[in-house]
């Protein structure tokens, strides 16, 4: 059973289908590997253990992954009963818990996943790293001495750890695409408007939501079930010609990749930079054609990024004293925090719609280079995976570190900006035994082709046997 901890979801299911592993064993074995190791690692901060337990005795939905264990990142995805507190010390303190599930997690519930609990994450999602004062940091299963990034850290770590083979997460800025470089895992950011985020979540802004995985085929099986508008969305991708698991077998043809192997904004790691050069050689080698003649990347788009960024902020803070039912006070949340939400305050309705102007303007300018390439190829970050309490800031300047953290970010935010899809893969790790991923960017609602490349490299190039050092 130690081994079928570390199959993919794909490979976990096929096991409960032929009837050799009952969902049962599969979720009790799950259960002891998470209280064997989370101790170390603080990943998973709401267990239902007994809940799921019972929900397996009753008969899960019978769908394509029925039985398989899951985790849910505890942000802005509820699941029916279970606590929902955003990293926030407020709404643990008043043991706030979820309604019914968000649209997105009723798909997965409904494809048969066993939910065993929430992960953790920074505060509302704000940082790239996961080291929430309400819930602790939590560590990386590689060195637990290193953050295994952010926002969805805890759902990074557990899959890293081998605690589940897929977990959900989310990407407003890198969130996705970050943690799943520090862990070693797949992470594709999808389109805006590929799922939806309702009932409560706009489509139309920075963040999309999705998975964590071990392998390429699981990324797309969990699009195929997560793909496609709800009621009401007002932001629609367009539909995909075929399922997206089909892409993982599909043929190649010979494509156009564009890389990226510095920073435009600052210094890029040697480390980041050899895991980038690496990835193109391997590409070249598999028939396409990789150039350096590129156009950088605008870094003064961060700026129109940081300003909806200090917005979203702001509509955060007055949910939570919506729940609250009371003003917010700086005590209710942490210093940086507070700090951006109050910087949203500086900003006038003006301004504002001068960042969304901003941000579209960009948007068709960068869409340019896809009318050339098919592909962008990027470090995912600039740095290797941070120790833990280095981007902490200090309580009397909490902007203090966002210079570091621009450093360790500059490639991620500007698609969260163009809602092009990105995929994160875990090609590279450096001397000290360290993950380093690299990003493949592609031009809008071509997510197919992002799965049908990542196949093709992790058929050259497998990463299915490493473990952590845990």
């Amino acid at each position: 059973m130690d081994d079928v901890l570390w199959l993919d979801a794909t490979g976990q299911a096929a096991l409960i289908a032929s009837g050799d592993v009952s969902p049962r064993e599969l979720a009790e074995v799950s259960i002891a590997r998470i209280e064997a190791v989370d101790g170390e690692l603080n990943a998973v901060i709401h267990r239902r253990f007994d809940k799921v337990l019972d929900e397996i005795e009753s008969g899960l939905p019978k769908g394509p992954f029925s039985g398989v264990p899951f985790l849910v990142k505890d942000l802005y995805a509820d699941t029916a009963g279970d606590p929902a507190h955003h990293g926030n010390r407020a709404l643990r303190d008043i043991g706030w818990t979820a309604a019914s599930d968000s649209w997105l997690i009723a798909r997965f519930r409904r494809a048969g996943f066993a939910f065993l609990g929430r992960t953790n994450t920074p505060e509302f999602g704000l940082v790239p790293v996961t080291e929430p004062h309400a819930y602790g940091p939590t560590r990386n299963p590689f060195d637990t001495t290193r953050s295994p990034g952010g926002s969805s850290g805890g759902s990074a770590a557990a899959v890293a750890a081998g605690m589940v083979a897929v977990a959900h997460a989310s990407d407003g800025g890198g969130s996705i695409r970050i943690p799943s470089s520090m862990c070693g895992l797949v992470g594709l950011k999808p389109s805006r408007g590929r799922s939806t985020l309702g009932p409560d979540r706009d489509e139309s802004g920075l963040s999309v939501q999705h998975v964590v995985t071990r392998s390429v085929r699981d990324t797309a099986a969990l699009l195929d079930i997560a793909q496609g508008p709800g009621p009401g969305d007002m932001v629609v991708a367009p539909p995909p010609l075929r399922p997206y698991v089909e892409e993982v077998s599909a043929p190649t043809v010979r494509l156009r990749i564009g890389m990226l192997a510095f920073n435009p904004a600052g210094t890029l790691h040697p480390d980041c930079e050899l895991a980038v050069r690496s990835a193109g050689s391997l590409l070249e080698s598999l028939g396409h054609d990789v150039s350096e003649d590129i156009p950088a990347i605008d870094p003064a788009s961060g700026r129109r990024f940081m300003a909806r960024w200090a917005v979203n902020t702001r509509l955060q803070l007055l949910g939570l004293g919506q729940i609250l039912g009371r003003d917010v006070t700086p005590e209710d949340v942490e210093p940086l925090t507070w700090a951006m939400a109050s910087a949203a305050d500086n900003l006038n309705a003006v301004e504002y719609a001068q960042a969304i102007q901003a941000s579209a303007r960009f948007t068709r300018q960068l869409a340019a280079f896809w009318e050339t390439h098919d592909l962008l190829l990027t470090p995912t970050l600039g740095e290797p995976p941070p120790l833990v309490g280095e981007l902490e800031p200090p309580a009397d300047n909490p902007f203090g570190t966002q210079a570091h953290t621009a450093l360790l970010v500059p490639f991620t935010t500007h698609f969260n900006v163009t809602g092009q899809p990105a995929i994160s893969l875990p090609l590279h790790v450096n001397e000290v035994g360290l993950p380093i991923g690299v990003q493949l960017v592609a031009a809008y609602g071509r997510e197919d082709l992002l799965i049908r490349v990542g196949a093709q490299i992790e058929e050259a190039a497998p990463w299915s046997a490493r473990r952590p050092a845990l």
